[in-house]
């Protein structure tokens, strides 16, 4: 089995965390810049050899990201990152939209002023980033939208939000050079924010709407210009 492939950041564990922990993180972020392709094989002893690490920290990164639904574990054939399933993209963003919803109505009744200064602070570096860092912006997105499941203490709905948008953050990371540029995305999370800070509810449930479905626009577009990362329909 061949598991070759080249990655940009290469991997440095730290302490503040469980290796096993650090390193799903590591192979989930490789997987969704696409450097570990769909169908990509993965060897466990291979990729434990390659990293000087034991065979345990890898296993349990396979299951986590099996898990996720980035790559399966066949019996008798090993891992193989799975392409992407447009179906799964529609339920993961269809219960990731009913979520953010109802915390973006509970942020528009109840966030302070600290914490919509925190979520102004992220739009602004979200601004200072340059094309093609496509992965520090992920990056920044998700701190936006983490911050206002914060700001009313539903943490454990961003838990939730995190653990199913892998599929999801696949088709996000293609999408930033083009599909839905950068600037797109920083103009509805400003339009997020002032509806948060106008105690309006409803236009706050409303814009976080129309920013969580730019993804059906971005899919069809996906799907045409990498054609290889996809299932068969």
């Amino acid at each position: 089995m061949n598991s070759a492939f080249e990655l940009s950041q290469p991997f440095k564990p730290a302490e503040s965390a469980s290796l096993s922990a650090q390193f799903h993180r590591h192979l989930r972020a490789s997987i969704i810049r696409g450097e570990i392709r769909p169908g990509q094989a993965l060897s466990e002893a291979e990729i434990s050899k390659r990293y000087a690490i034991s065979r345990h920290p890898v296993r349990e990164a396979f299951i986590k990201l099996a898990e996720e639904r980035l790559v399966t574990i066949q019996p008798q054939r090993g891992t193989v990152v799975v392409k992407i399933s447009p179906q799964e993209i529609f339920d993961s963003r269809f219960v990731r939209e009913a979520i953010e919803v109802a915390v973006v109505l509970e942020a528009a009744e109840k966030a302070s002023p600290a914490a919509i200064d925190e979520l102004r602070s992220l739009i602004k570096q979200q601004k200072n980033i340059k094309p093609g860092q496509n992965e520090e912006f992920l990056a920044l997105d998700d701190a936006f939208h983490r911050s206002i499941a914060l700001s009313v203490g539903r943490a454990h709905a961003w838990r939730v939000i995190d653990n199913i948008k892998a599929q999801m953050d696949r088709i996000r990371y293609l999408s930033f050079d083009d599909t839905t540029p950068m600037a797109t995305l920083i103009s509805q999370h400003a339009s997020i924010v002032d509806c948060i800070e106008a105690r309006d509810p409803a236009a706050a449930a409303a814009a976080i709407q129309n920013h969580l479905r730019g993804i059906l626009v971005a899919l069809p577009k996906i799907s045409a210009k990498f054609p290889e990362f996809f299932e068969n329909e």
